[in-house]
């Protein structure tokens, strides 16, 4: 470098020089030997002092090269053990001159002195250290819960008091006069037909017409009972052929699905509640629907009972889920026991092992029966047909395994013992 602010020029012959450091010789120095001894090292003019300024990019640094020797100009960016400094990061001598700004210091003026580092100070403490995590409880062990208590489903107080109050009135009618009891029979088919429309239209818009099943309904219970199965045949035609007319008088839309309805309904609700009308038609007729209510409520009340405290084989899941194999065993068995009972002890000319048979079809027919309804009020998205007796939902879900049953009854009894 030939800038007049280091020195003059090298005599010719000497290989340029800037003066000896604690390095020793620049790189490309002349080597050690004549053109390097003491007296014309004297006649070299010793290098200036270079004031205070900036720690970087003054205008002394423009010429200095690529090759930067130790001195105060030089400033370590790392911070690091400096050659020939003292350990902490400055030249020897010289700890203010070029303080750096991340230890405190202000760039081009004097500073305190340099921090300690956890390199060079035993006592050296971090500062805002990182706190120590608060120890966290140790989880405590959740108890298991207790398994569900079985639950009847419904109020069995209230079922008990309207099943006891319907024994009642049933029985006082069919032992005292058999057109009373005809008349009740009537009356549940009319409310049973209410039921079953009021759903079928709130949840399907299905307009099934009431009016003409109501009457033909009524009408062919009594029909049953005065002429027989003809006289119920009749009235069943005969209501099926009102059905179709009155639903003429309201427009064709929805015509089939609703005279379809209908006529399902004249032939589930009153026309098998006719047989029953039928067995009262016997002599012993008032015996022979006791046994038909006592074999149906007795299957029905085995199967429960068996099935609550027993049950864990589905019977069907997707139509009933609350029914158990176990609580069909349980429902053939208590029919069984009660229908060899009824025969024998009941009814004129029958033996025990009729009553067999007869509680065995008895408990097959109530649960079909039980389960064709559960399956139209699963397809109506309901669980009761109705209110109508607490405890038990409404009429029609009390006739629910009645009904079905009650031409079994009939037809075996028949066979049995006669028409009589």
């Amino acid at each position: 470098m030939n800038d007049s602010s280091w020195g003059a020029p090298p005599q010719a012959g000497q290989a340029g020089y800037w003066g000896p450091t604690e390095r020793g010789p620049v790189q490309g120095a002349a080597p050690a030997g004549p053109a390097y001894d003491a007296p014309e090292a004297q006649q070299t003019r010793p290098m200036p002092i270079v004031p205070d300024g900036p720690a970087y990019g003054g205008a002394q640094d423009d010429d200095r090269g690529a090759a930067r020797t130790g001195g105060p100009l030089f400033r370590d960016e790392d911070h690091g053990a400096f050659p020939g400094g003292n350990g902490a990061g400055f030249p020897s001598g010289d700890h203010g001159r070029f303080p750096d700004e991340r230890y405190g210091g202000r760039s081009g003026g004097p500073s305190a002195q340099p921090h300690a580092t956890p390199q060079h100070d035993s006592s050296y403490v971090p500062q805002n250290p990182e706190p120590m995590p608060a120890a966290q409880p140790q989880p405590q062990p959740v108890p298991a819960p207790a398994p569900p208590k079985k639950s009847a489903g419904r109020d069995l107080g209230a079922a008990i008091g309207v099943g006891v109050g319907l024994g009642v009135v049933i029985v006082a009618s069919l032992f005292v006069v058999k057109a009373v009891f005809v008349g009740v029979v009537a009356v549940a088919v009319v409310v049973g037909l209410w039921e079953l429309t009021s759903r079928l239209q709130e949840r399907k818009q299905i307009k099934a017409p009431l009016v003409p099943l109501a009457v033909g309904g009524a009408a062919m219970v009594v029909a049953g009972y005065v002429r027989g199965a003809e006289g119920a045949w009749v009235a069943m035609a005969l209501t099926a052929l009102a059905v179709l007319v009155w639903r003429m008088t309201e427009p064709p839309e929805g015509y089939l699905k609703d005279v379809t309805a209908g006529v399902f309904a004249a032939f589930y609700v009153p026309f098998l509640a006719t047989f029953v009308a039928m067995m009262l038609t016997a002599d012993d007729g008032p015996w022979r629907v006791l046994t038909f209510l006592l074999l149906t409520v007795v299957s029905d009340t085995g199967a429960y009972a068996v099935g609550w405290r027993f049950g864990t084989h589905k019977l069907a899941p997707r139509i009933s889920p609350g029914k158990t194999r176990e609580g069909l065993l349980g429902a053939v068995s208590f029919a069984m026991v009660a229908g060899a009972l009824c025969l024998q002890f009941l009814i004129d000319d029958g033996t025990w092992w009729q009553g067999l048979l007869l509680g065995l079809a008895v408990a097959a027919s109530a649960t079909l029966g039980d389960l064709g309804e559960s399956m139209i009020k699963r397809d109506l998205g309901i669980k009761d047909m109705g209110t109508l007796l607490p405890g038990h939902g409404g009429i029609m879900d009390r006739l629910d395994s009645l009904l079905p049953t009650a031409p079994v009854v009939w037809l075996l009894l028949v066979l049995f013992v006669g028409s009589g």
